[in-house]
């Protein structure tokens, strides 16, 4: 069965996708060679390292994962058609840009979390991208606060809820298609663990952990393969 077939027959499907999905919007992936993964990354973007040295943290931060001039891609674009034809009915996404919501996509759940949020550690107010991208230093609220990006850093628990809700999907779609994701971090292979129905698909350029598990297998950029899907 083609992904064609399978989108054409199923009436609720799921996507999960990771960094992928965002690197021909110009947002580089985290393991890849040209990503910004290493030991090194995940030291400073952890909760510990945030605590001891935020200087150092928001000078990485700023620098390697803030993009405010991204802009969607076909991947997003298509899957937000999909929903509004009625097919998809969530993306679940590691990513952490907001380029989903961008492209026009309402139900969404953000493992990660979003870089477009950001709160005070003290007072709890809310801020935009622009308090830290328009700050020196460390960010701070008006009360004296340190303003947190809302994402989820090494050595922070996800959010339940967004996980609940990403496990319910997944057990009830009909078609779960992963794309953009080595599937090698925790909760992606959870997530796959919780489809049992013979419509997995899994879109990456490189083998993942699960494709021996899938019903079908493309080796492709996930823009260029979903792009290519009549609706």
């Amino acid at each position: 069965m083609t992904l064609q077939e399978i989108i054409d027959k199923s009436g609720h499907i799921v996507f999960f996708g990771g960094a992928g999905v965002s690197t021909a919007s110009g947002i580089p992936d985290f393991r890849s060679a040209k990503g910004i993964g290493g030991k090194k990354a995940e030291e400073i973007l952890s909760h510990r390292y945030f605590m001891e040295n935020p200087e150092c943290f928001f000078e990485f931060y700023r620098k390697n994962l803030l993009f405010p001039e991204a802009r969607p891609n076909a991947a997003h674009y298509k899957l937000a058609e999909l929903e509004r034809k009625g097919k998809l009915k969530a993306v679940i996404t590691q990513n952490i840009d907001g380029l989903h919501r961008m492209a026009g996509s309402n139900t969404v759940y953000e493992l990660h979390g979003n870089v477009n949020y950001n709160y005070c550690m003290e007072c709890g107010k809310a801020f935009g991208l622009e308090r830290i991208l328009h700050s020196r230093g460390v960010p701070r609220c008006e009360c004296g606060g340190i303003v947190k990006p809302d994402v989820v850093l090494y050595g922070e628990p996800l959010n339940e809820y967004m996980l609940r809700m990403a496990n319910a999907y997944a057990m009830a779609a009909e078609a779960f298609i992963i794309g953009g994701t080595s599937l090698s971090v925790y909760p992606a292979g959870d997530l796959a663990d919780s489809y049992m129905r013979s419509r997995l698909v899994i879109i990456n350029e490189t083998p993942t952990e699960l494709d021996k598990r899938a019903d079908l297998v493309i080796r492709g950029r996930i823009e260029d393969v979903l792009k290519s899907i009549i609706i």
